[in-house]
């Protein structure tokens, strides 16, 4: 008898083996599931997104069965015609998905038994639903961070336009909401886009970590097979920079392991986060006490009942759903942390916080970019509809809080003064600025001079905010020569 034939005598199931989860395993069972265990159990309506991953790994698994004698090659060969059929039925939504099945690896597997008959029960040698499914989710995962990728690029991109427009636009630089100093605008706007940078490398690396091969380990022990995981791993891309494939090591960890799923909502979490306090400074900037910026209408709306208002919604609800992905991290933080070697039923409760996060984050990242950068017109070949700059504002805004008089302590310690001396002398000059209700660039020289007998006239180019931003020309300063130089690093790197 040939290995193909061994791994289907002695079990004499009907092809319709796997018509219900219940006669999945009905050989050991006295009564079939309850109606209700089964909903509660079962998750193929959500977890049949992961179709596509589940047809490439059983794809993968079955050509190595093949290569390796475990099945015939006309096996082989059914198994890949029932694999087209089945996608083709799930792309057209002819495919039946049947809660009786419970998931996605079942349904698929069913049908696929009913297509190609037992080459279709041999598909499963040598793997087990908990080495299939943690196969599926990294797929499925590895093809999101591709995407989440693309998508930060896009919406740093579109930061990065901004910024250009806008580099010698002055915004009051605020520390704890207090007018600091002033700044480039378009170098506030590059905080953000080194932000997401730092992101994007982040989920590049929980790609690397997710992009493992645990298909082979079967339940958790591994398998009497003799199969070549290597080989499964370098169909499916499971490779490292060399081109080498990257196989779990221990069958236990590899089955019952979710912290790459972890590892992924954490990088998502801080990515929300980035977002959450752009949209607190897009709301603040929008509202009429500030009169920064516009946001396009149509990411704005109205008020029920007030006709004059405009809320930003978008920016908001990204405020709001940043706590809802930071609750799916603590939620899977807690589903592993009470569970023992190996698989336990709890880690079906991965996906719905998973899909959820990638979902939230991806429709994030989609909508800010164009909030940001407006829309590509294909008539003019140009970007329209971003957020519009209100110079005049911002730059009215800085004049209201002494935004230069670390400028003035600086142009005292030039002058040879400590710096502590030259601080409590600038606090000196505020005070008489406050009283006499008036900038800093506004007191008279006599008056300046009475502080400190080394001010010249030339404390008044210091003293105004284009002064003040020219004057910070060093590597990662706000003065517009670098914020060119910053914007250049970044085109290139962004290409």
């Amino acid at each position: 008898m040939s290995k193909a034939q061994a791994t289907s005598a002695d079990s004499a199931p009907s092809h319709n083996q796997l018509d219900t989860k219940a006669q999945a395993w009905s050989a050991l069972f006295s009564e079939p599931m309850s109606d209700l265990v089964k909903r509660y159990t079962s998750s193929v309506f959500f977890d049949k997104r992961l179709w596509q991953a589940d047809i490439a790994g059983s794809l993968a698994h079955a050509e190595m069965l093949a290569a390796q004698g475990i099945i015939s090659a006309s096996d082989h060969a059914s198994i890949q015609r029932g694999m087209a059929q089945i996608t083709s039925e799930i792309e057209s939504g002819a495919f039946e998905w049947k809660l009786d099945l419970e998931d996605v690896h079942l349904n698929i597997e069913a049908r696929l038994t009913q297509l190609v008959g037992d080459a279709g029960k041999r598909l499963h040698t040598g793997r087990s639903r908990n080495d299939q499914v943690a196969t599926d989710v990294r797929l499925w995962l590895r093809g999101e961070i591709d995407l989440i990728g693309d998508l930060l690029k896009e919406l740093q991109v579109s930061l990065v336009d901004v910024a250009e427009q806008n580099v010698e636009v002055i915004l009051p630089g605020f520390t704890h909401l207090q007018v600091a100093q002033p700044v480039s605008f378009g170098h506030h706007m590059l905080a953000y886009v080194e932000m997401f940078k730092r992101d994007a490398e982040r989920m590049a690396d929980v790609r690397r970590r997710t992009n493992v091969l645990p298909l082979g380990s079967a339940a958790l022990a591994g398998t009497t097979y003799p199969l070549d995981r290597e080989r499964v791993a370098k169909t499916l891309g499971m490779v490292d920079a060399n081109g080498s494939p990257v196989v779990c090591q221990n069958s236990l960890d590899a089955v019952s392991d979710r912290d790459f799923a972890i590892e992924f909502t954490a990088a998502a979490s801080l990515c929300m986060v980035h977002v959450s306090r752009l949209s607190e400074e897009l709301i603040i900037w929008m509202s009429q006490n500030f009169g920064f910026i516009k946001i396009a209408d149509r990411f704005t709306t109205g008020s029920s009942i007030m006709p004059q208002k405009k809320n930003p919604d978008v920016p908001e609800l990204a405020r709001g759903k940043t706590g809802r992905v930071v609750g799916h991290l603590m939620g899977l933080i807690t589903l592993m942390k009470g569970q023992p070697l190996a698989y336990n039923k709890d880690n079906q409760e991965d996906k719905e916080p998973l899909f959820d996060t990638v979902d939230t984050l991806k429709d994030t990242l989609r909508i800010f970019a164009e909030m940001v950068g407006g829309q590509l017109n294909p008539a003019t070949g140009k970007k329209e509809g971003g957020i519009t700059v209100n110079a005049q504002a911002m730059e009215q805004a800085a004049l209201k809080g002494y935004a230069t008089a670390t400028d003035l302590a600086d142009y005292l310690v030039k002058k040879g003064l400590p710096f502590r001396d030259a601080h409590e002398t600038v606090a000196h000059a505020v005070k008489a600025a406050t009283t006499h209700a008036c900038d800093l660039s506004e007191l008279p020289l006599t008056v300046l001079q009475g502080f400190h007998p080394g001010i010249e006239k030339d404390v008044y180019e210091c003293l105004s905010l284009r002064g003040s931003l020219n004057a910070r020309n060093t590597l990662g300063g706000t003065a517009p020569a670098q914020v060119r130089a910053q914007l250049a690093r970044h085109r290139a790197r962004l290409v």
